[in-house]
Parts: structure tokens; sequence; C-alpha cells
């Protein structure tokens, strides 16, 4: 009853009947089902549209059931279990990657309060006082399925899928939670549906804290765009998508974390990463971009129409759709970085830079409450600088530095006859004979003896 007092949207749940809430959950699974199908196809009419390519053409409608008979065919198939691999926890690791990716639903808002069949309901399926931190939790459990089953499958390339994929999910997962602390700041309620409710026409207080008053609605995409920035960052790299698909990469790891596994276990996974990324979409709309609210500048219009009825519905779904072209967009666009880059991203890059912005946030909150008006710009000035301070004078760690060529002809020199000549303990190799012919640099002796005296 405390929460209630505080955010009055969570006074709408728990009146429901026990037919109207299973309408609800039978609901939410059969649209997060149609939601997949439609989006494995968005995706490959975008991409093929950006490669200048017809796509999927031939099943249903122009190419539309493609997806559907994919989802039909996967069961069917042969199921192969490798003889080594751990039957029970095998069998349990899809189980667990799809679960977790169906609860991320359960506290996401579609619309406003509605009637259905005579009882006025919110078009959600139930609300907490701490609603996102259920999402992050249900988001980090979805990472045992993945460690899961590269481990339960008795090989190496999995084995080694599964461990990369879940330091890469854990790391961006603290990335992506810091980012949402700004939201909470800002809002006053962890609740899904009160965050939508703080969106809505109270762009006074939000903006307030800044210092203007704008008749624009007050997304947190725009009043918090360091963390809206960072969220849509952490989200593709949680979700393991390109240019952040490094447990998939098939030059690697022939497939990652599900190389071994096949039919309709095989399914689960993929469905789960595409429920995954339909989560984040959802999260990120409902966090950053008003939820189910009508958009700017239809806002400035509606009387009280746009935002009432089943309309909620038709916001909601479209600005999942915006975020989801963003996946697409971003697969079509750009190329795989490297693990260790895509490592330094998210711990030395977006993680100090959240921290400092929840720094600068926490001082606009702070100083806000004081009589002085001017004081809050001085502590924002202050926090700014110290943290620039920062960054610049921060030591960089050097790496060691690369032997010269005297230094490795030395360690050849020192190697029995008819050896294989071992590379460094440092991993440091002599320079390719082709630079040095364009340097003019001395070429390093071969196995052999000789040089390569031959010139292009």
């Amino acid at each position: 009853m405390k929460y209630l007092a505080q955010d009055p949207t969570l006074a709408n749940f728990g009146h429901d009947v026990w037919w109207l809430v299973l309408i609800k959950v039978v609901a939410v699974f059969a649209l997060l089902l149609v939601l997949t199908l439609f989006t494995i196809m968005y995706e490959r009419k975008v991409v093929a549209r950006m490669a200048v390519r017809p796509g999927p053409n031939q099943v249903g409608p122009n190419g539309w059931l493609q997806s559907l008979m994919d989802g039909m065919k996967l069961p069917f198939k042969e199921e192969i279990i490798p003889i080594t691999a751990d039957k029970v926890v095998y069998f349990l690791a899809p189980v667990i990657a799809g679960t977790c990716a169906f609860i991320t639903f359960a506290v996401i808002p579609f619309g406003p309060m509605v009637s259905i069949f005579g009882h006025r309901t919110p078009l959600q399926l139930t609300d907490v006082p701490v609603a996102v931190l259920v999402i992050l939790a249900a988001t980090s459990m979805s990472v045992y399925g993945i460690v899961l089953s590269g481990w339960a499958s008795g090989s190496t390339y999995p084995l080694l899928g599964g461990l990369r994929s879940s330091a890469q999910m854990i790391s961006y997962e603290v990335a992506m939670g810091l980012s949402i602390v700004a939201v909470f700041m800002t809002a006053g309620t962890m609740s899904t549906s009160g965050i939508v409710h703080a969106q809505a026409g109270g762009a006074q207080a939000n903006w307030d804290i800044f210092g203007w008053h704008p008749q624009a609605p007050s997304w947190y995409a725009i009043v918090t765009l360091p963390s809206f920035v960072i969220y849509a960052i952490s989200a593709v790299g949680e979700t393991n998508r390109a240019p952040f698909d490094l447990p998939e990469a098939e030059s690697e790891l022939v497939g990652g974390y599900l190389t071994e596994y096949s039919s309709f276990k095989f399914a689960m996974f993929y469905l789960a990463e595409y429920i995954a990324m339909i989560n984040v979409s959802a999260v990120g709309a409902t966090l950053f971009l008003g939820g189910w609210r009508v958009p700017w500048p239809l806002s400035l219009i509606d009387h009280g129409v746009l935002n009432h009825s089943w309309f909620g519905l038709i916001w909601f779904l479209g600005k999942v759709l915006i975020f989801l072209f963003g996946f697409i967009w971003l697969r079509a666009t750009l190329p795989r970085l490297r693990y260790d880059q895509f490592m330094r991203l998210g711990w030395k890059v977006l993680l100090p830079a959240n921290l400092v912005w929840i720094l600068i946030l926490a001082g606009i909150k702070t100083t806000q409450r004081t009589p002085t008006g001017n004081t809050r710009w001085f502590v924002i000035a202050g926090v700014v600088v110290v943290a620039l301070i920062a960054v610049f004078l921060w030591p960089e760690k050097k790496g060691p530095e690369a032997p010269s060529t005297e230094q490795l002809e030395e360690q050849l020199a020192q190697l029995p006859e008819g050896s294989f000549p071992l590379p460094p303990l440092d991993l440091q190799v002599p320079p390719s004979p082709r630079l040095q012919r364009l340097t003019g640099q001395r070429e390093p002796a071969t196995v052999g003896g000789g040089t390569d005296e031959k010139e292009n």
C-alpha cells in the first residue's frame, strides 16, 4: 500500500478476474510468436532491399509466409545429440533461454485502460513497484541458458562460444542497467506504467531539472539523451546482434554456443534470440520513447482520443518497429568488431561515460532543491571539469615494445638446426618480407638459412 500511494498507476492492477488474466497471458504469448515471425521476415526484406536484391518472394503473398514455413519445418527435422553431451543440461539450456525471453513482456505496458468483455483493465499483464528490476533479472537469467548450452554440448567450439557470449552479455548488462538509472532518477518510480505516465503531459516536471519548459513531450530519449545512446549500444551488444555478433562468429566458432543443437532445441534458441531483440526494443520504447502514448507532434492535436482505447497498442508497436529497424540497419551496414575492441568499448567507454552522466544528473537533481538557482550550474560545470581532467590525465597503459629485427635473428640462431622457428613469448612476430622490401630494411633469416631474393 505504501507503493500504491506513491505511484497511482499501480492501483489499476490486481483486480482482474482469473479468465481475464488468462486471456492476457495467451495474448502476450501469441503476440511474441507473431512478432518473431514478422521480425524474421522484416529483417530479410529490409536487408534484401538494402542489398538491392529481391529477398524471399516464393512462399505466400510476396514471400511473407517464409518464416512461418521455416518455423513449422524445424520441429520435424532430425535431432542429433552428441554422445559426449550432458543430456539433462543439454535439454534444459534452450528451455531456460526461451522462458527468460518470454518473462520480460509480463511487465511491458501495451496501452491504457480498455474495456474487455465489459471489464476495465490496463493493456498490461501485470506491474510491480520494481518492474524494471524484474526485466533486468529476466535478461540476466538468460545468460545461464547460453553458457550451459556451450558446456553441455561436450564440444570445444560451443564451449568457447558460450563463455564468450556470457562474458559479452554480462559486460553489456552492466552498462544497460546503469543507463536505466537515469530514468529512475527522473521519473521517481521503477514501475513501467509509472515511467510511461511520467513521460505524458508532465513535461514541466521533467524539464524543470534543466531549467526550461518546452511544449514538446518529455520523452526520456531527449531528457536523458546520454542514457538513451548508451542503452541503444548496450542493447545491441547484449542481444548478440551485428556488429556485435561475436558469439556466433562463423569464421571463428562455426556458430557458437548452439553449434551442436538441431531441430526444436535450435528453434528455441533462435526464438529466444529474436524475442530478446523484441524485448529490448519494447523496453527502450517504454523507458525512453513514451511507451504507448501518442508521439509528438500528434500529441499537440490530441483531444483525448489518440491516447485512449486501443490506439495505444498501435503507437507502441510502431515504436518497437522503429527500434527493430535500427537493429536491422546496423546488421546491413557495419562489419563485425574484434572481441577485444568490443569488450574495450563496454568497460572503458560506455561504463565510465555512464557513471559520469549519472553523477552529473544527480548533481542537477540535488541542486534543484537549493534556493540559489545558479548554484546547480556551478556544480554541473565542476563535475564536467573534473570528469574531463580525469579522462585526459588517466595513465595510458603501454603495451610491450616490439623486439627489433636483430633480437629476433638472435632468437632464431639459438634454435637447434632443423627446428621450426617459434614465436617469442610476447607473441610479437617479425615484420613481413613485403613490408621490409617496401621500407628498405634487411630481411631476417628464414628456416632454410637463405633469404628470398625475389623482388616484385
